[in-house]
């Protein structure tokens, strides 16, 4: 075995531009694996990071109230308090449309959503400026509103600026009373995280000529027992509508998994496109091998002739293609790191090689060595040793 393997790294690097542009296959397969699928692991995390700020610990619940069977918003408290120490927050959700605007400067993509005192605890926002939706601001009905950063730039120039101010949505005029911090000031767009307007859900109830209210928010205090809060709620439902058909309950981390399920997927796809272009390495390893053959007839004949057996002369040449595109997945990995961290900034995700893609680059480049190599060593290892030695 040590002597096959010195003379698979004495014939390699007596032939080291054949053997160089042998390896090239491989060396670009296995660095585009792990660029691939580092930068999708990163692209994934940033992503995963995202959503848990918005709350691992949150239950969306949707009802579609009919007249016979319907769900009200004192039902869904008293519920609450019953549960009080399961559940930490509630808050109802009620969307309005309707264009927001400041003099001639307006808005298209902001979302305007009516809510309780509780919402900003649960969506973990800070005040900058003001305050926050009060109880009283809710049993009252009072004409009152909270922004995002991106409407305070947008139509006041800033927070300082736009609390005191009115602000108009569709045909309404609204006091804000407070203004948010940004989530990232370095990137606010229009339709973000950032552009919204948040009202007494009360006042919003009473915008959109709805009384039945369909969409609530809860969070439990504890983010292991969000499934026992899913199920908690969904009893309650079913007892309140008796029709699955008529209620939703998800929790965020339960849309985490699918996203990480499908992103894996994603993930194993690309990885999988780039380790093709490692399938063709392979077959220029077994091309090159079965050159290496050719020219090395007469020295497999003097071999033979001197009593080397079919498993010796296999051994020889098998070792020698695992050799080279060992070889070859190591530069491989060695610049598919040194390219992940360049690749990911330039792309603007943090990315850092996956040691799962570096050890199955690898593990596929040594594993094509040996399968390519088998061909050709086989049929070196079944030359007539008297024609071989014919060979010139």
């Amino acid at each position: 075995m040590l002597q096959s393997f010195k003379l698979a790294i004495k014939s390699i690097w007596g032939n080291k531009m054949r053997s160089f542009l042998t390896m090239l296959g491989i060396i670009i397969g296995v660095a585009a694996v792990i660029i691939l699928v580092s930068l999708v692991n990163g692209y994934m995390a940033g992503v995963m990071k995202s959503y848990s700020d918005m709350g691992a610990n949150q239950i969306q619940v949707n009802v579609t109230n009919l007249t016979t069977r319907a769900v009200s918003s004192a039902d869904v408290y008293q519920f609450y308090e019953e549960n009080s120490e399961l559940f930490e927050n509630v808050s109802p959700s009620v969307t309005i449309s309707g264009k927001v605007r400041n003099g001639t400067t307006s808005l298209k993509y902001t979302t305007v959503q009516g809510c309780s005192e509780q919402y900003m605890a649960i969506k973990g926002f800070k005040l900058q400026k003001g305050r926050s939706i009060m109880y009283s601001d809710v049993i009252s009905r009072q004409n009152i509103c909270v922004i995002g950063a991106y409407v305070a730039k947008k139509l006041y120039g800033s927070a300082e600026n736009a609390v005191g101010q009115k602000i108009k949505i569709g045909e309404n005029t609204y006091d804000i009373v407070g203004a948010f911090e940004a989530r990232n000031k370095d990137y606010m767009y229009s339709g973000g995280e950032d552009d919204f307007v948040w009202m007494p859900y009360t006042v919003a109830v009473k915008v959109a000529k709805n009384a039945n209210i369909g969409d609530y928010i809860f969070t439990v205090k504890e983010i292991s027992k969000a499934d026992e809060g899913v199920t908690t709620i969904g009893n309650f439902l079913q007892e309140a509508i008796k029709d699955k058909e008529l209620y939703r309950v998800t929790t965020m981390s339960a849309m985490l998994d699918s996203m990480k399920k499908q992103m894996a997927t994603i993930s194993n796809m690309l990885g999988g496109i780039a380790g093709i272009s490692l399938l063709v390495a392979g077959v220029g390893v077994m091309n090159i091998m079965l050159v290496s053959v050719t020219e090395r007839t007469r020295e497999i004949g003097i071999r033979k002739s001197l009593g080397a057996n079919r498993g010796a002369i296999m051994q020889q040449f098998i070792i020698e293609a695992a050799v080279t595109s060992s070889l070859g997945g190591i530069i491989g990995i060695l610049l598919g790191c040194s390219a992940t961290a360049f690749v990911g900034k330039a792309v603007g995700i943090s990315a850092t090689p996956a040691l799962s893609a570096v050890l199955v680059s690898f593990g596929v480049s040594v594993g094509i060595g040996l399968f390519f190599g088998f061909m050709p060593a086989s049929r070196a290892a079944g030359l007539n040793p008297i024609d071989a030695l014919r060979s010139d």
